[in-house]
């Protein structure tokens, strides 16, 4: 399982609040949801997101409340995977159960740019900057989260068991 996309770059503290503000919860159709995705961090996003896009961010990406309308606004958008020096703990799990592929890389997160294009491989945990040509080795994903995140998410995975 593999991501390929253009990189949008964002800080350190990205919370749900600005992933998908509260005035827009009045609905859980993530189509719906991903035309406000990012929209008060960087309300460009929604006009140029294209599918398999990635975006990356520093420390503590997801922080704040726990709803799971900020990971299902970013995979409905079109977003194939979010990278990161850090998750804050409930945006990691609520991603991980709607099939949103993550994954914590330190190095990658400093040296990717926005604008960059980049290759994740879910199967080895490899990034690939293809702008830089530069690579780096985030945290594969276990098997069994692998088959939770092809499936969809974990409701999915479960029914299909």
């Amino acid at each position: 399982m593999k991501a390929n996309g253009t990189v949008f770059k964002y800080g350190s503290n990205v919370d749900t609040d600005v992933i998908i503000p509260a005035r827009y919860l009045n609905s859980s159709d993530p189509s719906e949801l991903a035309t406000h995705c990012m929209v008060d961090i960087d309300p460009d996003f929604v006009n140029k997101v294209q599918k398999g896009d990635i975006i990356v961010a520093d420390k503590n990406f997801g922080c704040g409340s726990s709803r799971e309308h900020a990971p299902l606004s970013i995979k409905a958008s079109g977003i194939s995977c979010v990278i990161a020096e850090t998750f804050a703990r409930i945006f990691y799990r609520n991603a991980i159960n709607i099939g949103l592929p993550i994954i914590e890389c330190p190095e990658a997160a400093k040296d990717i740019e926005n604008g960059d294009q980049v290759e994740v491989d879910f199967d080895s945990g490899k990034i690939y900057n293809r702008t830089k040509g530069t690579e780096f080795q985030g945290q594969a994903f276990p098997p069994f989260m692998q088959k939770i995140i092809q499936a969809g998410g974990l409701v999915n995975y479960i029914n299909a068991k």
